[in-house]
C-alpha cells in the first residue's frame, strides 16, 4: 500500500488534485471508448470514419493521461529510480502528443471547409461522379464489410490529414529523441536533463498557443460563412463551431501559459523538494483539467450524435440511386454533376 509519509510522497492536497484528476480522465476515456463502440455498431459499413477517429484519439489520450497521474503517484511514493530516467518524461508527454494530434485534425477539416471552393475545381478533373454513384451500386460481401471495418487502409486521407500525421509523427520523434538525451544526462556528461525537459515543454506549449489561434481563426471564418446560410442545421453547426473554437483559444492560451511559467509539467521529476501544496493544486487544475479535459469533454459532447442505423441508410440510398439511374443519365448527363456535386457538398457540409 502507498502510505502518505512526509518526504517521500506529494503532499496531501497535491495527492489529492492528482488522484481527482486520474478519476475524470478515466472517465472520459471510459464514456470516450464507449460512444466509439455504440458509433462503430450502427454505421460498420463505412468504416473508419471522422466521429470514430475522433473518439478514438480522446479515449486514448485521455487513458494516457490516467495512466500518467497513476504511475507518478506510484513513483513518488515508492522512489521509483527508473522514472526519473525519462520514464516520466515519456509517459507524461504521449498523451499531449495524441491530444495535440486530435486538434490538429479537427483544425485540417476545417481547413478544407475553408478552402472547399478552390480545392472543388481541382478534383472535379479527376473525379466521376457517374462511377462514384454506380460503384455504391455494387453488392459486398461480409468478408469486405468485415475488412473495411477493421482495417485502416478503408479510411480516405486527404492532402491535409496527410500533413497532420506527419507533423505528429515528428513530434513523436523530437518526443523520443528529448527522452534519449534525457536518459543520457543523468550521467557524467555536459548533457543537463532539465534543460532538454524544459525546452521540450516550452516547445510543445508553443504549439499548442499556435493551434489555439489557428482554430479561433478558422473557427471565425467558417462561423462568417456559415452564419450566410439559413437553415437549422446550418444555426446548429454554426455554434458548435464557435463553440470549439472559444473553448480551444482559451484552454490552450492558459495551458500554455502554465507550462512556460511555471514547472507543473515537470513534476515527473519531482524527488523530495518542497513544493506548495495549495498553489501548485491550483496551477495543476488550471493546466490538466482546464487545458485537457474540457476540451476533450467539448468535442466529446459535439460529436455526441449516433449515426443513421444501417438498414435505413442503405433503403434510401438504393432508392437515391434508382431513382437518378432512371432517366438522368440518358437524357442529361450533365445533372450526374450536378447531384455528385450537392451530395458531395452535404457530406463535407459538417465541420464537426
Amino acid at each position: 500500500m502507498i502510505e502518505l509519509r512526509e518526504g517521500t510522497c506529494y503532499p496531501k492536497a497535491l495527492m489529492g488534485v492528482n488522484v481527482g484528476l486520474a478519476s475524470v480522465d478515466a472517465l472520459i476515456a471510459v464514456l470516450a471508448f464507449a460512444q466509439l463502440m455504440r458509433i462503430h455498431s450502427r454505421n460498420t459499413h463505412n468504416g473508419w470514419t471522422r466521429q470514430k477517429v475522433f473518439h478514438l484519439m480522446i479515449g486514448s489520450s485521455n487513458l494516457g493521461y490516467f495512466l500518467h497521474f497513476v504511475l507518478t503517484i506510484v513513483a513518488a511514493c515508492k522512489g521509483w529510480i527508473f522514472w526519473l530516467h525519462s520514464c516520466g518524461f515519456v509517459i507524461m508527454a504521449f498523451p499531449k502528443i495524441l491530444f495535440l494530434a486530435a486538434f490538429l485534425l479537427l483544425l485540417s477539416f476545417w481547413v478544407d471547409l475553408c478552402h472547399q471552393s478552390n480545392d472543388e475545381e481541382d478534383e472535379d478533373d479527376a473525379y466521376s461522379p457517374r462511377e462514384a454513384l454506380l460503384e455504391k451500386n455494387k453488392p459486398n460481401s461480409n468478408a469486405d464489410s468485415r475488412q473495411r471495418c477493421c482495417s485502416f487502409r478503408a479510411v480516405k486521407v486527404g492532402s491535409r490529414q496527410k500533413v497532420v500525421v506527419l507533423v505528429t509523427l515528428l513530434v513523436f520523434l523530437l518526443m523520443l529523441v528529448a527522452a534519449v538525451l534525457i536518459w543520457i544526462g543523468r550521467g557524467r556528461n555536459p548533457i543537463d536533463s532539465s534543460v532538454v525537459a524544459r525546452v521540450y515543454v516550452d516547445l510543445f506549449a508553443l504549439a499548442v498557443l499556435l493551434l489555439g489561434v489557428a482554430l479561433a481563426c478558422y473557427g471565425l471564418v467558417l462561423f462568417l460563412k456559415m452564419s450566410k446560410v439559413r437553415s437549422e442545421r446550418a444555426s446548429s453547426e454554426m455554434w458548435k463551431v464557435a463553440g470549439l473554437a472559444v473553448v480551444s483559444v482559451l484552454c490552450f492560451t492558459s495551458s500554455a501559459a502554465v507550462a512556460v511559467f511555471t514547472e507543473i509539467p515537470l513534476l515527473f521529476n519531482w524527488h523530495g523538494q518542497k513544493i506548495n501544496g495549495v498553489c501548485t493544486s491550483l496551477l495543476m487544475v488550471l493546466y490538466y483539467f482546464i487545458g485537457s479535459s474540457i476540451p476533450s469533454v467539448f468535442v466529446l459532447w459535439v460529436m455526441r450524435e449516433l449515426p443513421p442505423p444501417l438498414v435505413t441508410f442503405s433503403q434510401q440510398e438504393s432508392r437515391t440511386i434508382a431513382f437518378i439511374s432512371d432517366s438522368s443519365a440518358t437524357v442529361q448527363p450533365q445533372r450526374w454533376t450536378a447531384a455528385a456535386s450537392v451530395q458531395n457538398q452535404v457530406s463535407r457540409a459538417s465541420p464537426i
